[in-house]
């Protein structure tokens, strides 16, 4: 723990402390560190944060609960074990659905505490064991046995956009604009920055990026530490949503060149990690004009597009994952938590659907994504005028995954490979108001036209497949025009 986080603490508790008595989302313990006790209050004070609007709870060791006085404790939550499992990976795997939980030890005094920060539930109450646990006053109680609370807690869970989310409470005005990069917030919007710091706050607060609480206080919203935070980790819940990039050496993951994980805002980040992203990307040498240069192996307009969707569709209410780009030497993959609201074979056509609304519309905004509907359509098409194998986009279990692939001569693609382009290349035709054809997909593949009679068995492998259908029932084979299976 650095200087500024233990200071951080140490004012947090201090705070805590003037509460007049514990409350729905604090707690206060001196040496009681029994392991289902905890896993109940992490259930409990989960679900009450949420409840109570807040972004995080706490739990406190070292503090006497009544009088608040700082006595100092002897629990040691990092070397602490059940059985042979330390303590909080027993307390990870004990909690349903998983929630960012961390333990902070400190002294204050010379007397050690230790402070427990809990995030809020957010898509559904947090399990120990399998119960449901809640606050009432500074009791735990089983959810089940108060619905009325239960009800409540769902509704704040169907209404609150994760964007609306608290991701730090009740500091000053000098601390929002010490936190964000609020500068960079004018820039992109083309305004010119306020002199007064009061225009400064109300211009955030009329974007939704902070909000004025009844105290005459400031909540930064998860909208504005994640786009404009000087550093994530400053924001304890949103630290694992910074953006990872790997490089690798060769086509696998057994050697890693070069890792870094991406610390600022994405707005005010993102010029920078496309420069980043770019100075390691593979270049392949090209002769024009009878100079030689060297090109970035992946179009810049695919990878800003790719990157930008994978913050933007993400799903923040998974805990414990990220964005990440893996850079190897034959493809770049961009990978976000959270499975897309559209299938994949309808990237191209299908008006995008977006989680996190607010977010995208400002992303929008300054000029870091597409308009709504282009994006994809724009990847495809750079990758065809590169000639570049077409991209895939796929899902795992809990992933979104979009990869781009390094140049690959027409001879060495697979068929498959030749079959996903066919594909793609008739969406893009037939969004361009337009029809695919043999002439069409050799130009795509950069092939000659005696090689009409390959591109026929191309054509005649996805017809077979179900992606793409004849544009008329009654068309002769060389001047066949071709729709993808979804126009008709």
């Amino acid at each position: 723990m650095n200087t500024a986080q233990e200071n951080y603490f140490k004012s947090l508790i201090e705070e805590l402390c003037k509460l007049p008595h514990e409350t729905e989302w604090v707690e206060f313990k001196h040496n009681k560190a029994d392991s289902d006790m905890i896993g109940e209050r992490l259930s409990s004070l989960a679900n009450s944060a949420a409840l109570e609007g807040k972004a995080t709870a706490y739990m406190i060791w070292g503090i006497e609960d009544v009088t608040h006085d700082i006595l100092g404790t002897s629990f040691k939550p990092h070397s602490s074990k059940i059985g042979n499992e330390a303590l909080e990976n027993w307390l990870l795997h004990s909690l349903s659905p998983k929630i960012d939980f961390a333990f902070h030890t400190l002294s204050i005094d010379a007397k050690p505490l230790v402070l427990l920060e809990i995030a809020r539930a957010q898509q559904s109450p947090v399990q120990f064991k399998g119960i449901e646990y809640i606050r009432i006053g500074s009791y735990t109680k089983k959810l089940k046995d108060h619905p009325e609370r239960e009800r409540k807690l769902w509704r704040v869970f169907e209404q609150t956009p994760f964007e609306n989310l608290s991701a730090k409470e009740n500091i000053s005005a000098e601390e929002v604009v010490r936190l964000l990069d609020y500068p960079s917030y004018f820039d992109l919007m083309g305004l010119d920055l306020p002199t007064n710091r009061g225009h400064i706050l109300e211009r955030l607060e009329e974007e939704n990026l902070i909000a004025r609480t009844d105290s005459g206080f400031w909540n930064i919203l998860n909208l504005g530490a994640l786009l404009f935070a000087k550093e994530l980790t400053s924001f304890t819940t949103l630290s694992r949503k910074s953006l990872r990039v790997i490089h690798y050496q060769g086509d696998s993951r057994l050697e890693t060149l070069h890792e870094q994980v991406g610390n600022r805002g994405y707005a005010c980040g993102f010029e920078g990690l496309i420069e980043f992203i770019n100075a390691r990307i593979p270049h392949n040498e090209i002769l024009g004009s009878a100079l030689r240069k060297e090109v970035p192996m992946f179009p810049e307009v695919s990878i800003r597009e790719l990157v930008a969707n994978a913050l933007i569709h993400q799903d923040f209410f998974q805990t414990g994952t990220g964005p990440m780009i893996e850079i190897f030497d034959n493809r770049l993959e961009i990978t976000n938590p959270g499975i897309p609201l559209i299938d994949t074979d309808r990237f191209l056509d299908s008006p995008p659907k977006s989680r996190n609304e607010a977010l995208a519309s400002l992303m929008r905004r300054v000029g870091i994504c597409e308009e709504r509907g282009s994006g994809i359509d724009k990847v495809v098409h750079e990758t065809e005028l590169f000639q570049l194998p077409a991209p895939i986009f796929e899902t795992t279990p809990q992933h979104t995954r979009s990869i781009l692939f390094a140049h690959k001569p027409f001879e060495e693609m697979t068929t498959t490979e030749r079959i996903h382009a066919c594909y793609l290349h008739a969406c893009l035709r037939y969004l361009m108001h337009d029809y695919m054809s043999n002439e069409s997909l050799r130009e795509r593949f950069g092939i000659s036209s005696d090689k009409s009679y390959t591109v026929s068995k191309i054509i005649s492998a996805t017809r077979k497949k179900g992606l793409i259908l004849p544009a008329e029932a009654e068309q002769s084979n060389k001047y066949a025009r071709y729709l993808p299976h979804w126009a008709i």
